[in-house]
């Protein structure tokens, strides 16, 4: 592994931490400004930073705990850019309820390095869609 690689592994471990500890701040300082987010609900996209965390936001006024698993991450680096994928599984316990599984989903980072250090540009979270029926198929694991 390259330092970078080393880098943006725990960059991306920093955003588990930051979600588990439901720490907003800390999930934010690991953005650009300008992040742009492909999430799975809509819209189609979320631009800049504002927009991203209001993202977690939801995830924190719905889970009293949260949890969150990466697993075979890959990245590839060059220059001042990198991307890594993966899979992803958020989970928890609803405020008041239950304990959540969660479903694996198809997650990827854009990172930029900016004044060396390795920020998510752009990230994407995707299921799986079943062609037949249009649904999305949320039961599968890696």
């Amino acid at each position: 592994m390259t330092t970078d690689d080393t880098m943006i592994r725990h960059r991306i471990d920093q955003l588990i931490d930051g979600l588990r500890a439901r720490d907003r701040a800390a999930v934010a300082r690991l953005y650009t400004p300008d992040v742009v987010s492909f999430d799975v609900e809509a819209p189609l996209q979320h631009v800049g930073l504002a927009a991203k965390l209001a993202n977690w936001d939801k995830v924190f006024t719905f889970f009293e705990t949260v949890d969150y698993e990466v697993r075979n991450l890959n990245a590839t680096i060059g220059g001042d850019v990198a991307f890594a994928h993966g899979f992803g599984r958020l989970s928890g316990r609803l405020q008041g309820g239950p304990e959540v599984p969660g479903m694996w989903v198809r997650i990827t980072f854009g990172l930029r390095e900016i004044d060396g250090e390795w920020l998510i540009a752009h990230d994407q979270v995707s299921v799986p869609l079943d062609i037949a029926t249009g649904a999305g198929v949320v039961d599968l694991e890696p």
